[in-house]
């Protein structure tokens, strides 16, 4: 492969994801365009003392398990992080066209799957038997179960990769940080392909810490579908879930050659940190920071703002969703009626942590490959502040069916951490 090559092309050519309102793609497109909620009431909050009693978590069977591993991988496995990866990553492996049973190391692909915490009810029952002088009882897989670069590691076992195999970590950035740097990975000719993707644990032990921090809404433990309200005049705090999506990244070239399914290109990309300054801190974007990424990204995908026909952002229903709408404006340069459609899906699915950029990825290139862009749900009236900005029309509350062009998706983390990524809408001839 030529190492110095700044004009490999880089496509989409599969999607898999485990979501809280739809474990498949077909499932998940499905329920993103009528608006279904996967966020419900868990008895162990409530049993616990949780302030938010709710959150979205994929339902995932024990039928659907046995056709990712083996039962010998599953006698005391309970890494749900890895669990979810391993059936988004393979999925999209599968829907590539991409062999899921290989007989060789793979040299051309790799992965770049990110994690914001791995294993945590793996490590709660690990500490329990420490503690209880228990040390030979915790298994053979504690420590694959547990590591960071777990969800990697049994991609690349399950898969043949031979190519770069790792993991990131930039708390709500991490998915779309992962798509960067697997496409930039491809751009710079080191591989042919990427599985990039992200996951995240859910439950009491990872979502116990959000609570604490009073962040989470707790006035809507007996009506859990309509706590989630980005853009809203009553949004009262994120709701917590967890997941996986994954996208197959490969040069346009072996796509071609493949007669692969092409989703979608990847058009420009940036990545940047507001260094906690100017408003910034460890769980606050600095404003300049983000203007700056988006339109670092604009000027990688060589675009100006006025193309971008649909926005879906961070948006996790706090306080900040009206500075980040202002962001959005400021950098594209756009008001109005004549700003693009905004979505978040945070509303239907939680704020999915460390998983969210890549869930929210997959229903990005979903949009643009069905011609559509999903509704807000529970954001009958929207912000004032944000109606200050934009006009009603470009917060859809309803289904739009919508050729799209170009449509943009970021992230912002906690760190004070931006990615921002552009998608290109591929038409008949990929050329």
């Amino acid at each position: 492969m030529n190492t110095q090559s700044t004009n490999i092309r880089v496509v989409v050519t599969g999607l898999g994801v485990v979501a809280p309102n739809g474990v498949g793609l077909k499932a998940f497109s499905n329920a993103i365009q009528k608006g279904v909620s996967g966020i419900r009431f868990f008895k162990e909050l409530q049993a616990l003392n949780f302030s938010c009693q709710i959150g979205g978590m994929p339902e995932v069977s024990k039928e659907l398990k046995n056709n990712y591993f083996t039962e010998l991988e599953l006698k005391n496995f309970n890494s749900t992080g890895i669990l979810y990866a391993v059936i988004a990553g393979m999925d999209a492996w599968k829907d590539a066209g991409l062999n899921c049973k290989p007989t060789a190391v793979d040299f051309a692909s790799g992965t770049v799957f990110g994690s914001g915490n791995l294993g945590v009810d793996k490590f709660r029952e690990s500490i329990l038997n420490i503690d209880a002088g228990r040390v030979r009882r915790l298994g053979s897989t504690s420590v694959q179960q547990t590591m960071s670069s777990g969800a990697s590691a049994y991609l690349s076992g399950k898969l043949g990769l031979g190519n770069l195999v790792t993991s990131n970590s930039s708390a709500c950035a991490t998915g779309t940080e992962a798509l960067i740097l697997a496409y930039e990975r491809i751009k710079a000719g080191k591989a042919t392909r990427m599985l990039a993707g992200s996951t995240s644990d859910g439950g009491p032990y990872v979502w116990g810490g959000f609570d604490a921090l009073r962040i989470l809404p707790y006035n809507f433990n007996e009506r859990p579908e309509k706590a989630s309200q980005p853009m809203s005049a009553s949004a009262s705090g994120f709701v917590p879930g967890c997941g996986a999506g994954a996208l197959v990244l490969e040069t346009l070239e072996s796509a071609l050659e493949r007669k692969a399914p092409i989703y979608a290109e990847i058009a420009g990309v940036a990545l940047n940190s507001g260094g906690q300054q100017n408003g910034g801190s460890m769980t606050a974007p600095n404003p300049e920071a983000v203007q700056k990424c988006i339109k670092e990204a604009l000027n990688d995908a060589q675009i100006t703002g006025k193309e971008i026909d649909a926005i879906n952002g961070h948006l996790t229903a706090t306080t900040k969703d009206a500075e980040e709408v202002l962001n959005w404006s400021v950098a594209l340069n756009r008001t109005g009626a004549n700003f693009p459609y905004i979505n978040s899906l945070k509303g239907m699915t939680g704020h999915c942590l460390s998983a969210s950029g890549s869930i929210e990825a997959v229903a990005t290139v979903l949009q643009m490959k069905e011609g559509f862009v999903f509704p807000n749900i529970n954001c009958e009236k929207i912000h004032p502040e944000i109606l200050k900005i934009v006009a009603a029309d470009c917060v859809p509350r309803k289904l739009v069916k919508q050729p799209l062009r170009y449509a943009i998706k970021a992230s912002f983390g906690f760190g004070d951490v931006n990615a921002c990524i552009i998608f290109k809408q591929k038409n008949n001839d990929p050329r």
